[in-house]
């Protein structure tokens, strides 16, 4: 079976989140899915089967199934529009959730996804702890987001993975805003296995709505701080969020199975 890596929120190989693009012609075994995901050790392997007008989409980290991805879905459209000859302007895809949808927009990918609103939370002991120090507030959905001050707290954050892996929340988004973009975020995610995730597009769900309500403006410039780095636009468009940009392709192969 073809297996493509891509490079997503990136211009340039090596930068951006890469993930693992699986077209199918049928659904594997979910154990074998896992599997894949395993082999491939990248935050989320993508799978997807053609289905009438629009492709089914699921999405592996190496240790579990997930509900949404970012990064692996901006691929597997790159995938898609680049290799698999599609010759539209939107790919619609399904998932557990209902629909998103991924548009060329000149040289960027745009996705629409769900926004995620979230509820004002307690900054605990736990949370201190495993951030090493005490955020201005944090916020709760999926995930719980930590908020602080200044982009250097967030460059300079060494979390405790083993104090992270006692919060009840799937992932720990740590944000504040930024020098030169509106705002930053880094993505921890250790009881998925993945202590840090280059480039999070899901997270960015709840990001985008919570920094236009704060700056007041729909438009945003974002950049998570991983090592890799990655650059993200974002348009907040009441229960939807836009997320812009670009992908490219590393590698084109085959799964022997």
């Amino acid at each position: 079976m073809k297996i493509f890596q891509v490079d997503a929120f990136t211009s340039y190989v090596f930068g951006g989140n890469p993930a693992a693009v699986c077209p199918l012609e049928e659904w594997l075994p979910d154990k074998q899915m896992q599997l894949i995901a395993m082999e491939n050790n990248l935050s989320e392997t993508a799978f997807f089967v053609k289905d009438e007008d629009n492709y089914h989409i699921r999405w592996f980290t190496p240790e579990m199934e997930i509900d949404l991805c970012g990064h692996a879905t901006l691929a597997s459209a790159h995938v898609i529009f680049n290799h698999l000859g599609f010759e539209g302007e939107e790919i619609s895809f399904r998932f557990g959730g209902g629909m998103l949808s991924v548009k060329k927009a000149g040289s960027f990918l745009s996705m629409d996804f769900p926004a995620v609103n979230s509820k004002k939370g307690n900054v605990t002991e736990l949370v201190e702890r495993a951030l090493d120090r005490k955020p201005l507030e944090v916020y709760e959905a999926r995930d719980l987001m930590a908020v602080f001050e200044s982009q250097s707290e967030i460059e300079s954050l060494w979390p405790d993975f083993n104090a992270m892996l006692e919060i009840e929340h799937l992932g720990v988004i740590v944000t504040a805003p930024g020098d030169e973009v509106d705002f930053v975020s880094r993505f921890f995610a250790p009881r998925a296995g993945i202590n840090e995730d280059p480039v999070t597009g899901s997270a960015h769900c709840m990001l985008i709505p919570f920094w236009a309500d704060k700056l007041d403006k729909n438009e945003l410039r974002a950049y998570q701080l991983s090592s890799r780095g990655g650059e993200l636009f974002g348009r907040h468009n009441g229960d939807r969020v836009e997320i812009t940009g670009k992908a490219v392709t590393y590698m084109t192969g085959e799964i022997l199975i």
